[in-house]
């Protein structure tokens, strides 16, 4: 979902910036984006030989990795195999605020230093990955600006939305977002922090006499959750969303959560959009700078909190929502204004390459 939603957003910035664009996406689920975005075409590096890809990145004019986390541990060299190409033909190659890390492994570093060393220019969503990137020893100088998600505009997600979904009205609602772990991931243990979001779901339909909905941002969390609802001593007020939605619909929805709840950065992103009060549980720096962002005090990671200090903080958000709902109002502002200078930057890059091209063109000619 928030890969979902940084390509939506990237795309509407581009066809805004630039009328008539040609844009072409490298996707691993290349039926799904060229369904679901208004592309030109879609390929998938994973499937396609070397060959196939060279020419298609060769008639680009500017080559934009991202967004989103990734480059980490695993699967860095993987997404810079484009970027490596682009780079041998000549091809500008931008980032376009991505977030970096966890990056341990020293060959998967080093390839993330040559990479990003041959950027033309380079663009992070958050401080973290700036430091990150400058500690490997990056030459190209970064800035930060801020996830391409927060310019997305929320559709409705009706009461007949949710009635279909099955969720009941009546009572306050509170979404709650899980995770699995993974690469991106690798401090989390499953049995403790399912226990832990268990315990405060209970805490949340007893204490605030509301049901909670889990928001599956990616398939695998529709797995997380039901090992969460299993641990529940109330899982009758719980309700777990499909997996079928829009990026702006689930914007939508958090306009009917009293608060949310959750690990995923893009879920928590949704819910500062719509000025919906949040209480995260970080897995990642990436969270914990996103909260900075906004004017929250960072949290002790997932890993290292305990029920008994996660209710109480579940309390004290429930009792102050108007307070974090007028600092939302007052800090996303600035946010999207951060994020609306991703696209200007990066395609700063395709104009002179335009007129160099147009240049040997005409001295072609004489």
């Amino acid at each position: 979902m928030g890969d979902e939603a940084i390509l939506t957003s990237a795309i509407e910035q581009l066809r805004a910036a630039v009328p008539g664009v040609e844009v072409v996406v490298f996707s691993r689920n290349a039926a799904h984006t060229r369904e679901n975005h208004a592309v030109d075409r879609v390929l998938n590096p994973r499937e396609a030989m070397k060959d196939e890809i060279t020419p298609e990145v060769e008639r680009l004019d500017l080559l934009l990795l991202g967004g989103g986390g990734i480059l980490y541990d695993s699967e860095a060299q993987t997404y810079l195999r484009e970027v490596t190409i682009a780079q041998r033909l000549g091809v500008p190659s931008y980032t376009f605020a991505i977030g970096v890390g966890p990056l341990k492994d020293r060959v998967e570093r080093d390839a993330v230093r040559e990479g990003l060393d041959r950027m033309t220019g380079i663009t992070v969503r958050e401080p973290s990955a700036k430091r990150l990137i400058e500690e490997i020893g990056v030459q190209v100088p970064v800035t930060v600006t801020a996830d391409p998600a927060l310019l997305l505009k929320p559709e409705p997600f009706t009461e007949e939305m949710l009635a279909e979904a099955g969720i009941p009205r009546g009572r306050p609602l509170v979404g709650l977002s899980v995770r699995e772990q993974g690469a991106a991931a690798p401090d989390l243990t499953d049995a403790a922090y399912h226990q832990l979001l268990a315990e405060a779901a209970d805490y949340i339909v007893q204490r605030f006499g509301a049901d909670v909905v889990f928001v599956p941002m990616e398939r695998a969390d529709v797995r997380e959750a039901h090992r969460v609802m299993g641990r529940m001593a109330v899982s009758e007020r719980a309700h777990l969303l499909q997996y079928r939605y829009t990026p702006r619909q689930i914007i939508g929805l958090m306009d009917h959560f009293e608060m949310a709840v959750g690990m995923r950065l893009h879920f928590l992103i949704f819910a500062a959009i719509t000025g919906t009060p949040l209480i995260a549980l970080p897995y990642a720096s990436k969270v914990s700078d996103f909260l900075s962002s906004i004017g929250l005090e960072p949290r002790a990671t997932v890993s290292h909190t305990t029920a008994g200090t996660f209710l109480a903080d579940l309390d004290r958000l429930w009792d102050h929502r108007a307070e974090q709902k007028g600092l939302l109002r007052d800090r996303i502002p600035v946010l999207m204004e951060r994020a609306s200078e991703t696209a200007p930057l990066a395609l700063q890059t395709v104009a002179p390459r335009a007129e160099t091209a147009a240049k040997a063109a005409a001295k072609a000619a004489e």
